[in-house]
């Protein structure tokens, strides 16, 4: 049995950045993953998507967002236990918690993290008659790789951020990028939709508002399709190589939603008055699987939340211990082995 203070599960950047902040105040982490790297969504779905909101990195993609936050937790040797799910919880009289994974690898620690981020999901998908024949064959629900398009004509769909953030992307480097939206009005940060509106201006980006895609051409690959004005009906066919419908992903809690939680809409319900703890004492959620009055589903939200949580957990593991918070840059980090790492410097905590 693996036993630790606090059992992370979800190693993306809200649980990593976790293990740093338990490793100032000398707790020891674990954490479990279903996917079979650390990262999440960053590692699997986007990791050559720009990052714009990272305090301190005017844009950073998020593979190197994770590579980062690897290299600053390294101090504090995490354990990991990847590609298994967790399954079911047990809580002990003494109050710890064992979760076991679908693999049956148990954990044991006084206090749990779900940092599950959306948790288990799959694409929505639009409702095209020939889609899934052209799946992997210039359709794609997710851009791994953006050089995939290099010099390639693009036609995106979708009206949230991250179709409006790839369109901009991939304006540098695809022979033509066209965004379609059923509607005017786009979804996502308005600085996104000036930038579109500014490629579109300057022949970058063909803008298609407001329609749909109502059909895909092609034999064995894409090489076309067919739009529709949602206004007048009229319809027109575009030649392109690749067809990426953006339209957001489908989440499911999974297991996680069978441990008596409060849920709702499909997010684990918190107190953000406080420290992000669960209806179950000592369970606490953080990052974009929970949800309270005001919620952001924002990186640097989940920093913020996992850091609070942390700070109560202490003081559930030893609550009759007290710290008091000190300064920033103050003498480097100190791992778990004893080493030293000067740089980055962190905020140091003294416990009496």
């Amino acid at each position: 049995m693996i036993t630790t203070d606090i059992l992370i599960i979800g190693a993306g950047p809200t649980g990593l950045f976790a293990v740093f902040e338990a490793g100032l105040l000398k707790l020891k982490c674990h954490l479990i993953d279903a996917l079979p790297q650390a990262g999440g969504q960053c590692s699997e779905i986007y990791p050559k998507k720009p990052i714009y909101d990272i305090p301190g990195f005017p844009e950073v993609l998020a593979g190197e967002l994770v590579d980062n936050l690897m290299e600053q937790i390294k101090p504090f040797q995490p354990g990991f236990t990847l590609g298994e799910r967790a399954e079911t919880i047990e809580k002990l009289e003494d109050g710890s918690f064992i979760v076991t994974t679908n693999k049956g690898t148990k954990h044991k620690a006084p206090i749990v993290a779900i940092a599950g981020g959306l948790g288990s999901f799959e694409p929505r998908k639009p409702q095209l008659e020939n889609l899934t024949k052209f799946e992997d064959k210039g359709v794609a629900y997710i851009i791994r790789d953006p050089e995939v398009y290099r010099d390639k004509k693009v036609v995106i769909a979708g009206g949230g951020d991250s179709a409006l953030d790839w369109a901009i992307f991939l304006a540098a480097i695809a022979k033509e990028v066209t965004l379609v939206h059923r509607r005017n009005e786009f979804r996502g940060a308005l600085d996104s939709v000036e930038k579109v509106q500014e490629l579109k201006n300057v022949g970058k980006i063909n803008l298609v508002t407001p329609a749909e895609v109502v059909a895909l051409q092609g034999d064995t690959h894409v090489t076309a399709v067919v739009l529709e004005k949602t206004d007048t009906k009229e319809q027109m066919t575009i030649k392109t190589d690749n067809f990426i419908p953006l339209f957001g992903l489908s989440p499911k809690l999974g297991p996680i939603a069978n441990w008596g939680l409060e849920i709702e809409k499909n997010a684990i319900k918190v107190d953000n008055t406080l420290d992000y703890q669960t209806n179950i004492p000592g369970i606490y959620a953080i990052g974009d699987v929970n949800t309270y009055p005001g919620k952001l589903k924002l990186i640097l939200c989940g920093f913020h939340e996992a850091t609070l949580m942390c700070q109560s957990a202490y003081q559930r593991i030893y609550p009759n211990k007290k710290y008091v918070m000190k300064y920033t840059t103050v003498g480097g980090v100190t791992g778990f082995d004893g080493s030293k790492k000067e740089a980055p410097k962190a905020v140091v905590k003294s416990i009496e």
